[in-house]
């Protein structure tokens, strides 16, 4: 019996479908297509077993539906801009588009390894002059619409990179790479106006019902669509020139007014720049915020700090009750209008703040059966349902109808309107980085902004972009910023901002329907392809990804360049592949090859391969090069094949769960290919004569039709663990009906069996597949092979159990033929002995027979 060879088979069938061309995505009229994708990956120069996870599952679907007669596309690209590249650049004194495009080639490799059914023929990288020049063209179609605009806007500055950075990539008020103390700076930035777009982006998440519901949740949450009050509050004195019409706030909780302790305002607000500008207490506690977290999570879990400004304002509700004004570190001028009235009592935020500086806690919204004369809150605000009391007009209200009620008295009074707004905010695309797309305009002194004429396009990078310190490499060529206006002719400048990479990935989908069209998308091509049919990536990217992504289908779908507005039809999170953490005790991460693990009963013991230094077991987290803790797919491959990495990552838990690493689990892998293909091996070139019958055959026959039937169902539920179980199951039936000394009506039962087992394992197992579908003789390449079909009749047992109750207790069961009618087995129940026994001394009162289900005796 020859083994099982994956290094000399599994090069072979890659070979061979290349040569055919088998994965090449047709238009085809006569067929359903279906368009399956994976979120690209950035060129990192290096897969792990992550990325074997996630493009495994795209391939799964992509080889099923193939299989199952559609037109597939399934295709790949790279996300190839970015920092990484310029931080390379600058640490390795390397170039960025050759280090991009080595690393490109690297990966490329390593992916076709894991024979993936992409159509390698339209693949890019947005780092490809071709691609981000036809970003720059519809770019300014939407610039020409007013969807890109430029504005001063406050930034977190990296002044060591000299970058803007995002507030995920300020850490403790330190710039993420330099470490430098960031600063807060007005420039001028580009936006893209997603704001316009944000009714539809809420509405249309109904539409996406094959998207995970904490997704759309996510998405939801992000862009924040709220109704409200927003109204002024008015001075009581003389109010200061910045706010000379009163201090404006938005509030989703007019009911809590009257529990009113003070009014915040952002210490970006131009009130407080004012009062800073002749206050320098205030000009120092204004520069410490500033040094602080930016994101919404560090700034919610840090202390909570404020200024008096010794400003007073008045209740809205009662001119003689006056508020204090504070600058406050936890309010964002990016949010609603840079200022809020805190009622301390109702959120938690305003509640930590009052309890510091000793300002009043009044509650006003009485939790169900507490009574209004001695409820007080301690130290967690109340957020719950209620009735509101101490609020005069308001009082006996439920929420709902009290701010109903107060924005009626707030319009009456013409202090301001009941509004709807939004959390989310316009689009940040600008970046002071070289390795980027550039913004494709031009500064003129007489014309002002000019976008560049589309027969000038591409704006394409200079190769000879110099890297080697911070800075935006672009700002100091020699010539990339010099050039005329294409409306006066006189002198120029171009735009040195690159743009956001999350731009880049915004529509990479629509350019895979055709990558080579000389518009930024092919209407005809889009229209045949698009949706995305399934979309496959990480929980990582629910919310600015994909948000992004349908913003931009949107735009782009009223410029005409598309027909559907949601890029996305289905989506699915797969869960991370992780690993333990190794460290020494200097705190260097190590590589799990150089550590050996011994164990002893339960403890278990890490050392040093080289040096036999003790190493501390860390937890097990996402592999990541950053703790080292990856597992490099080829040292896989060398050892146990492609496919037992493939089939270890797809079996071990369902796809959205996390999935351990462990070589035992690989091994496991291993061991059932293997066993597979001693199944293959040791069937006879003779099938056995068909149309013969036994009751071997049958059995085997009636395995074979219900293992088609659920692994058909597992990968179309995204249960791929549950169909690898059921193949696996299934070996010990085969091992249960061997071929050695089998009657004909067997050896065509396990013909048939094998013929099914090798179409089924395809989509997991792809090469092991092909080598068991030559074995018996299959027609062609298995990857041009249909799927298997089962005949319903064979997949319901012959025979059925049936639990037998009485008196609605369970005494026993019973086995029956299919479909037995009631009366026959109402007297096999009768006959039985031991049901017999269980009856005795009692009357029967009634048989209750569901058919091929359950028994049910009345007695008394």
């Amino acid at each position: 019996m020859a083994r099982y060879n994956p290094k000399e088979t599994e090069p072979k069938w890659r070979d061979a479908w290349a040569s055919a061309d088998a994965f090449r995505a047709r238009e085809d009229a006569s067929k359903p297509k279906y368009y399956v994708l994976e979120m690209f990956p950035y060129p990192s120069g290096r897969l792990h077993m992550g990325h074997v996870r996630n493009y495994a599952l795209g391939d799964v679907i992509a080889r099923y539906k193939r299989a199952r007669g559609f037109s597939v596309l399934h295709p790949m690209g790279w996300d190839a801009f970015g920092l990484p590249a310029e931080n390379a650049a600058m640490e390795r004194g390397v170039e960025p588009k050759g280090w991009t495009y080595d690393n490109i080639a690297r990966m490329r490799a390593e992916l076709k390894e894991l024979g993936l059914s992409i159509d390698w023929s339209r693949e890019f990288a947005t780092c490809d002059v071709e691609y981000y020049g036809q970003q720059q063209a519809w770019f300014l179609e939407l610039f020409k619409r007013g969807l890109v605009y430029r504005r001063e806007a406050t930034v977190n500055w990296d002044p060591v990179d000299q970058t803007v950075l995002a507030n995920e990539q300020v850490v403790d008020g330190k710039g993420w790479r330099s470490g430098a103390v960031v600063e807060k700076r007005k420039l001028s930035q580009w936006f893209l106006r997603i704001t316009q777009y944000a009714d539809q982006l809420v509405d249309d998440l109904a539409q996406l019902d094959r998207w995970p519901e904490k997704v759309r949740t996510m998405q939801e949450n992000w862009i924040g669509r709220s109704k409200g009050l927003r109204f002024r509050f008015h001075f009581a004195g003389e109010a200061p020139q910045a706010a000379a019409d009163g201090i404006e706030v938005y509030t989703t909780r007019p009911d809590t007014l009257f529990g009113a302790s003070f009014v915040g305002i952002a210490p970006d607000h131009p009130l407080a720049q004012e009062i800073a500008a002749r206050d320098p207490k205030a000009a120092a506690f204004i520069e410490e915020c500033r040094k602080g977290g930016a994101s919404e999570a560090e700034i919610e879990t840090a202390e909570k700090l404020g200024y008096d400004t010794g400003l007073k304002v008045k209740h809205p509700f009662d001119p003689n009750w006056e508020l204090p004004v504070w600058i406050a570190n936890f309010i964002l001028m990016d949010y609603g209008t840079g200022a809020i009235f805190a009622c301390p009592a109702h959120d938690q935020r305003d509640l930590d703040f009052a309890r510091k500086y000793d300002l009043p806690v009044r509650p006003v919204v009485l939790p169900p059966g507490e009574d209004p004369a001695s409820y007080d809150v301690g130290s967690e605000a109340y957020v719950g349902p209620g009735t509101i009391f101490r609020s005069q007009f308001l009082d006996g209200l439920e929420i709902e109808p009290a701010k109903e009620a107060a924005i009626a008295r707030i319009e009456a009074q013409n202090d301001g309107q009941g509004a709807t707004v939004f959390r989310l905010r316009d689009w940040g695309v600008s970046r002071q980085r070289g390795w980027g797309c550039p913004i494709p305009v031009i500064h003129c002194g007489k014309c002002g902004v000019v976008g560049v004429p589309r027969d000038q396009l591409p704006v394409a990078l200079p190769d000879d972009l110099e890297f080697g310190k911070p800075g935006n490499a672009l700002e100091r060529h020699p010539t990339f910023k010099h050039t005329t206006c294409p409306q006066c002719g006189a002198e120029a400048s171009r735009e040195t901002d690159t743009l956001d990479t999350f731009v880049d990935s915004s529509w990479y989908f629509a350019r895979f329907a055709n990558p080579n069209a000389a518009d930024p998308v092919d209407k005809a091509a889009a229209d045949y392809w698009m949706s995305v049919d399934q979309y496959i990536g990480g929980i990582e990217h629910a919310v600015l990804h994909l948000l992004y992504a349908r913003f931009v289908t949107k735009a782009l779908a009223d410029e005409g360049m598309l027909s559907v507005r949601e890029p996305f039809a289905g989506l699915f999170t797969q869960g991370m592949v992780t690993h333990e953490t190794y460290r020494r005790e200097n705190g260097e991460w190590l590589e799990p090859g150089a550590v050996e693990i011994t164990a002893t009963g339960n403890k278990r013991e890490a050392k040093m391969v080289d040096t036999g230094e003790l190493v501390r077991i860390g937890d097990i987290e996402k592999m990541s090069k950053s703790k080292k803790n990856t597992v490099a797919p080829g040292e896989i491959f060398d050892v146990y094949g492609v496919d037992a990495a493939r089939l270890f990552v797809l079996s071990d838990s369902p796809p959205e769960r996390d999935v351990q690493w462990t070589s035992g689990g690989v091994q496991g892998a291993w061991r059932f290919v293997n066993r597979v293909w001693d199944e293959f091996d040791s069937q006879p070139a003779d099938a056995g004569a068909a149309g013969e019958t036994d009751e071997a055959a049958d059995a085997l026959r009636r395995a074979t039709h219900k293992l088609v039937k659920h692994v058909t169902e597992a990968i179309e539920s995204f249960r791929f663990n549950s169909g690898i179980a059921r193949l696996y199951e299934f070996l010990n039936t085969l091992k249960a009906h061997p071929a050695e000394g089998a009657s004909p009506a067997l050896l065509a039962a396990r013909h048939e069996a094998l013929s099914a087992f090798a179409r089924l394992i395809a989509p997991f197992t792809p090469h092991l597949a092909e080598e068991c579908w030559a074995r018996v003789g299959g027609g062609g390449m298995l990857v041009e092979a249909e799927w298997p079909t089962f005949d319903p009749a064979l997949t319901e047992d012959a025979v059925k159990v049936l639990p037998v109750q009485v008196n609605g207790k369970r005494r026993g069961e019973i086995s029956a033929p299919a479909g037995a009618e009631p009366a026959e087995v109402e007297k096999m129940v009768l006959d039985d002995p031991e049901i017999a026994r269980r009856l005795e001394g009692l009357t029967i009162r009634k048989v209750i027979v569901v058919k091929d289900r359950i028994v049910n005796i009345v007695a008394a």
